[in-house]
């Protein structure tokens, strides 16, 4: 069975849907009904899955691949965001909400509009949804995202010179944690020199993680006694990378031993 992965918005989740009678390639567009009501989404990838996979139940069908008129619409009502932001913009400032608006989607059947923002904790924004209702007339959704989805969104320059990871192949921004540093041996650097342009951990720290795993794997662990040419000694480091340990001698001095591959 063909599997279509589907998303609507650059900060919202993808999903699952059944392309086994169509020729849909990645960055197609197409109609598809929600839970939530009909949307226009974009294909970011396709795959082949068993029949008997039980998820299969679950996948919903296409219901037809966008036309011209589709994207006419969609653009148009693209053109309307600066002012539905500025509106939102506004009356955020009038209730003093802590919070930062990211982006603004209008839904394709025209039914409802999502704001999406970031804020610290959770935010009562009633008073706000209650103004926006009366604005617009739709309903209106209000979506919190991460500190690294807002990254996703706007896009900026990484360390490296070249455009965020997040934004231009990253699918799953998953999870990265200071481990990750302390396994490439790194995190002495300090978290500003670790830091994207979210003020997060760098994402790109997760692309080497199985390498180093492996690597790391085939040394000898901290506190290991060992005989050296040099004569006894514990492991007290390792240089994974260049597999090597550090040996902390029994009769003093620390030395670099390569580890026989």
């Amino acid at each position: 069975m063909k599997v279509v992965e589907i998303q609507f918005t650059p900060w919202g989740k993808s999903y699952d849907f059944d392309g086994e009678d169509s020729a849909l390639k990645v960055n197609d567009f197409v109609i598809v009904k929600t839970e939530l009501g009909t949307e226009l989404g974009k294909v970011i990838s396709t795959r082949e899955i068993n029949d008997n996979d039980p998820t299969t139940a679950e996948i919903k069908p296409i219901f037809r691949k966008a036309n011209s008129s589709d994207l006419l619409k969609i653009k148009e009502r693209g053109g309307q965001k600066k002012e539905a932001l500025k509106l939102c913009k506004d009356l955020v400032k009038k209730y003093n909400l802590p919070i930062k608006l990211v982006d603004v989607h209008f839904a394709f059947d025209g039914s409802r509009i999502t704001f999406a923002f970031v804020a610290d904790g959770r935010v009562d924004f009633r008073d706000l949804v209650r103004d926006l209702t009366k604005a617009f007339q739709k309903s209106i959704r209000m979506q919190q995202l991460g500190i690294r989805d807002e990254a996703k969104v706007t896009g900026d320059l990484g360390g490296c010179g070249r455009g965020l990871c997040c934004k231009k192949v990253l699918k799953d921004l998953g999870n990265i944690s200071s481990d990750l540093a302390s396994l490439q041996q790194i995190s002495h650097r300090g978290s500003d020199r670790l830091a994207g342009a979210c003020g997060r951990l760098m994402c790109c720290l997760a692309y080497e993680q199985k390498n180093y795993e492996e690597l790391a794997g085939k040394l000898p662990a901290i506190g290991t006694v060992v005989k050296t040419k040099n004569g006894r000694g514990k492991i007290v480091g390792w240089h994974t990378l260049k597999q090597s340990v550090m040996v902390q001698l029994d009769e003093g001095g620390v030395i670099e031993v390569e580890i026989k591959k």
